[in-house]
């Protein structure tokens, strides 16, 4: 098991708490083996003026899941931090309504650098977008 740290979603989102996540409606709902489930309203707060989910939402939906996971791989959360370094989303199909479910899932988790793949997908299992993160586990 790659997890260090036994967390639940709910605890998860309370430390969301008045950050962007919590402000775009973003919500851990599942920890299952190895993967991250998540979800995301698409709305008012996610979209884009054209009426379609904000691609910048469903990048913000994968750094921050992806970086609650790398949080769960640490030995020792108060002596290290994660910081993203790196995102890349390809956008590959538009949401209007509903929800959207990010599910994450580790490429790769080293010492230092950890790297995610978040596929994200819409009430009708249509895959929206899919993002590659990687993540710099350094000392506070």
């Amino acid at each position: 098991m790659i997890w260090k740290i036994n967390a639940t979603p709910d605890a998860l989102n309370q430390i969301n708490q008045n950050t962007l996540a919590s402000a775009l409606g973003i919500e851990i709902v599942k920890i299952e083996g190895e993967t991250i489930h998540s979800r995301m309203p698409v709305d008012a707060k996610t979209k884009q003026p054209m009426g379609l989910l904000h691609g910048g939402a469903s990048a913000a939906l994968s750094e921050t899941i992806g970086s609650m996971a790398s949080i769960l791989c640490l030995e020792n959360p108060i002596e290290y931090q994660v910081v993203g370094i790196e995102l890349n989303v390809s956008h590959l199909q538009s949401a209007k309504k509903g929800f959207v479910y990010g599910q994450t899932k580790p490429v790769r988790i080293g010492k230092t650098i950890h790297v995610w793949q978040t596929d994200i997908f819409d009430e009708n299992s249509v895959q929206t977008a899919s993002s590659r993160l990687t993540v710099l586990v350094k000392h506070k």
